[in-house]
């Protein structure tokens, strides 16, 4: 067994299409990884935590290679490609078993050979009598045994767990190895997620806040195609910081390669904490961008909007202004939204913006006293007064916070069902200012009846 401390790491290499994304997720669990029919689903390298009846381990998904080119977009993709290759102890290299091997899985063998961490062959779409030829033509790479698999029907699986075994550790070894080193449990990571129309720069933002190149970045647009989460710290804080696919409007989104990263950065969204909606400076707020971010506080996440490429606006008193303006009429929901300048490719205000992420992270956490509440309304409905239904005044009776995470409130009234829109978006504002709520979708749930907090006799 190795004798490497965990996490161990193993990167899923292969050509395009050979099903690496799709045994990632058998390993993870979930279905992380995008998986479809058009090659080169996967540019960025991924990561994920697998396991394989017992073992765990850190599992790397990796861009395709093959017919390579002289475009910068490729060479990126190798480059990622060659550091999982560095970062792993044990590689997993993927060809097709119903096609056989091909001069690019040749090429492939080249580069696994010259380095020193073990390699196994893995010849996919074995399922059924399928793969027999692929089967054959792997061993003649000259990188040893090779295990006939089914990634997306989870055939050869205990095959494979034979081979890693005398490498991987076992869940067992690990909790001894917890037990004796009585280390207090992390922190549980911040989710944050970075979202925004295609080509504003959130790739380039996420290289230059973790200071290295890590994500694939270009001047064309759809660069990015899943959503790759990595592990940041920041400030003492650890964070899962996710990289998303640009948000075209739905009417352009044509491609199902293109609807399926769509989907999956509104999966992100949906499990993050924090989601930074990017915009370009020198275009912000357009009806795409106003739709994103009124999604994101549909789905009730806490909010920070970032204007990248501030280097590039001339007049940036006046495009604030235009800002500020824009944001008060079109996303009241939202009322006061922190709103920071950026330039992600110069590295400026990053920690100004990390600065309102925690704070609108604390803000979308915080929970206010039920008796603060109550002297709260109270005073806001003497500022302003409810209206009257055939004669007698809607008369509000009592409040109380029911979750966090974004606040959300119940408030009991007479004649709730008559209670204008407008009067409870009164509220919501009021409670923004006055609770220093800003960029945190608020909640009020209106409800008839006795206030079921008073005590019984």
């Amino acid at each position: 067994m190795s004798s490497k401390e965990p996490p161990y790491t193993i990167a899923i290499i292969g050509r395009p299409n050979v099903g690496k994304s799709t045994l990632f997720n058998r390993l993870v669990g979930k279905r992380l990884a995008l998986v479809h029919d058009q090659p080169g689903m996967t540019r960025d390298r991924r990561e994920g935590m697998g396991h394989l009846y017992g073992l765990s381990f850190t599992v790397i998904d990796t861009a395709g290679l093959a017919d390579p080119d002289a475009s910068l977009l490729t060479k990126a993709m190798m480059e990622q490609t060659l550091a999982a290759i560095a970062e792993a102890d044990f590689i997993l290299f993927v060809v097709d078993g119903r096609e056989g091997c091909t001069p690019y899985d040749q090429d492939l063998a080249k580069i696994l050979r010259r380095q020193n961490n073990p390699v196994l062959v893995l010849a996919n779409k074995c399922e059924g009598r399928h793969g027999h030829l692929g089967l054959s033509d792997a061993l003649s790479l000259g990188l040893g045994d090779v295990i006939a698999i089914s990634a997306e029907h989870g055939e050869g699986l205990a095959e494979l767990y034979d081979a890693l075994v005398l490498h991987v550790p076992t869940d067992q070894d690990l909790l001894e190895d917890h037990e004796e080193s009585h280390e207090e449990a992390p922190q549980k990571p911040l989710q944050l997620a970075i979202v925004g129309r295609p080509n504003v720069g959130k790739s380039t933002l996420i290289n230059q806040l973790i200071g290295q190149d890590r994500l694939l970045t270009g001047d064309m647009p759809g660069v990015t195609r899943d959503a790759i989460t990595l592990e940041w710290e920041h400030q003492g804080r650890h964070i899962q910081l996710t990289d998303t696919a640009g948000m075209r409007k739905g009417g352009r989104v044509t491609a199902s390669a293109e609807s399926l990263a769509v989907m999956d950065t509104r999966r992100t969204i949906q499990y993050a904490e924090v989601v930074i909606v990017l915009m370009d400076a020198t275009a912000p707020l357009e009806r795409q961008d106003l739709s994103i971010v009124s999604d994101v506080a549909e789905e009730g996440r806490a909010l920070v909007l970032a204007l990248n490429k501030w280097d590039l606006v001339k007049d940036k008193d006046k495009q604030m202004k235009e800002v500020q303006r824009i944001l008060d009429i079109q996303l009241t929901q939202v009322r006061g939204i922190p709103c920071i300048p950026v330039s992600a490719i110069h590295g400026k205000n990053l920690n100004r913006l990390m600065d309102a992420v925690f704070q609108v992270y604390e803000a979308w956490n915080k929970r206010l006293p039920t008796a603060k509440l109550n002297q709260w309304l109270q005073y806001r409905v003497e500022q302003h007064p409810t209206p009257a239904v055939a004669g007698r005044r809607i008369r509000l009776k009592y409040i109380t916070q029911i979750k966090t995470r974004p606040p959300t409130f119940a408030l009991f009234a007479s004649q709730a069902g008559e209670l204008p829109t407008s009067y409870t978006r009164y509220l919501v504002n009021q409670m923004r200012q006055d609770f220093d709520l800003a960029g945190v979708p608020l909640r009020i749930s209106l409800r008839s009846g006795k206030n079921p907090y008073v005590d019984k006799k």
